[in-house]
């Protein structure tokens, strides 16, 4: 029988790799879109884990980049299970990278992605609801509770806006564009 409900805990996922030139950029950084891989992995892995079925990502809601990786430092990922909906999972994500030389370590991105859990079918399963037991718990939650309503509100006035008026043009006059209609 699969919980009713399940605690961060028991789906977090941790993941550690050594960063090699491979992985670099044209700036010798580690590339950008490499972690984005590593970032949609885990969370796949903690929401898979957390509802003992298959997940897709439904979106990215956040990805910020605050610090780069150097080529040879040791990059650890954790993720856990924030939110948890009817069939969806909002999975954080911190990336924090270590010089193993000098065992100086940096947070590197912080990640929101939404997955949701799919049958053998592709259909949507119910997930196991989570389990908040201290303020982290808590606080985490109402933030992506906080973040679905903010996104919900903004895709909501986008697609109420009308581009095409006449003040959008002149308000495009306040920014580095060249406007030739």
């Amino acid at each position: 029988m699969k919980d009713l409900f399940k605690s961060p805990e028991q789906s977090r996922v941790m993941l550690s790799l050594l960063m090699l030139p491979s992985h670099a950029n044209f700036s010798g950084k580690i590339h950008g879109g490499y972690v984005l891989s590593l970032i949609d992995q885990i969370a796949f892995a903690c929401a898979s884990k957390h509802s003992g079925v298959y997940c897709v990502t439904a979106s990215v809601d956040v990805v910020d980049f605050k610090a780069p990786i150097e080529v040879g430092e040791m990059v650890t990922l954790k993720a856990s299970v924030n939110y948890v909906g009817k069939s969806s999972m909002v999975v954080g994500i911190r990336v924090d990278a270590e010089n193993i030389q000098t065992g100086e370590s940096k947070h590197c991105n912080s990640s929101f992605l939404t997955m949701v859990a799919k049958d053998e079918e592709g259909n949507t399963v119910a997930v196991p609801g989570l389990k908040i037991s201290n303020e982290t718990h808590v606080r985490r939650f109402a933030r992506a509770i906080k973040r679905k309503q903010i996104k919900k509100k903004s895709a909501l006035e986008i697609a109420q806006a009308n581009f095409s008026d006449a003040s959008y043009k002149e308000e495009l006059k306040n920014y580095n564009v060249q406007i030739s209609l």
